[in-house]
């Protein structure tokens, strides 16, 4: 009974692996989309996003069948509470790509690709998504612990990005360069906001790491 469970835990380690390259595609294409004003790109989001859909089902019907099928022990079952937690934050990030993407579709608004604070919100979420399910996979508290520690650099970004963005808008005032740069503004904040929300999505995921390891859940 015991081997079976366990071939069925790393049936699960490997699922939560696909969904999170899943997700760490779907962010660098909506970014990438974003960055080069590209709504063809945009559209390849899509599928993706409902890849990540149909994973997060699957994930949870295994998680469901470990639990009743299995019969787990406290440790176990801290585990398979902890991906059926996490899956519900793996399908946001990915509705929050789709967001970005859809952004870029409609409104086809050139983006600054120049903007070193958009990119670098970008490569943090892909690293703090990509290493809290590392972190589950492998046990790993410390690793969980950073992916926790990372989102201020994220909501760092998120701020530089505001000031900017009002910068730029008093100078629109000033000078009327550019009348649709409140427009413009208003979408790239939109998408840092995103950006800032999947941030928070992987620090609720190596919160569960965490809970999954210790039986310490936060503000619990």
């Amino acid at each position: 009974m015991r081997v079976r469970f366990d071939e069925q835990l790393e049936l699960l380690n490997s699922e939560l692996i696909k969904m999170g390259g899943l997700c760490e595609e779907v962010i660098f294409k909506a970014a990438t989309a974003m960055l080069k004003g590209d709504p063809e790109l945009a559209l390849e989001v899509i599928p993706i996003d409902q890849e990540i859909d149909r994973k997060e089902h699957d994930i949870e019907n295994l998680c469901l069948k470990l639990l009743l099928q299995q019969q787990p022990v406290a440790k176990d079952l801290r585990l398979v509470s902890a991906a059926l937690k996490m899956v519900t934050d793996m399908e946001r990030i990915g509705d929050q790509a789709a967001d970005i993407a859809e952004i870029v579709r409609m409104d086809n608004i050139p983006f600054d690709n120049n903007n070193p604070y958009i990119r670098d919100m970008a490569n943090a979420t892909v690293y703090m998504v990509n290493n809290s399910i590392n972190a589950f996979v492998h046990r790993d508290l410390e690793m969980a612990h950073a992916v926790i520690a990372y989102d201020d650099i994220v909501d760092d970004l998120f701020n530089k990005i505001k000031v900017e963005l009002i910068q730029k808008i008093s100078a629109c005032d000033i000078t009327g360069l550019e009348d649709n740069f409140g427009e413009i503004a208003i979408d790239m904040l939109m998408v840092a906001k995103y950006f800032e929300r999947i941030g928070d999505h992987a620090v609720n995921i190596a919160e569960w790491v965490e809970f999954a390891i210790t039986g310490h859940l936060k503000d619990t």
